[in-house]
């Protein structure tokens, strides 16, 4: 199954946050930072802007107003364009 987003619209794989500190202490679930990381795995096409988006960048995203879906037993959630704030460059 294949999913494309209509409009201006993301379909991201988050990025799991790390369990334990580089020392091996574990990291309780309320004390995690929610790191609105993930992968651009598929978007929509906008009429008004160009997206400067690519397949597989890592992107950090912003908002509330995001779908959270299931595909194959992965989690995987839909952006619109507006709530995409960066694209992780590696130095």
């Amino acid at each position: 199954m294949s999913i494309k987003p209509l409009g201006e619209r993301i379909l991201i794989k988050p990025i799991k946050t790390e369990e334990r500190t580089k020392g091996g202490i574990y990291i309780p679930e309320s004390a995690k930072e929610n790191q609105k990381q993930g992968q651009v795995i598929e978007f929509g096409n906008s009429k008004t802007q160009e997206i400067g988006l690519k397949k597989g960048d890592i992107v950090i995203y912003g908002g509330y107003s995001h779908e959270e879906i299931e595909i194959n037993k992965e989690k995987f959630i839909i952006v619109e364009l507006k709530d995409v704030l960066a694209r992780v460059e590696e130095n």
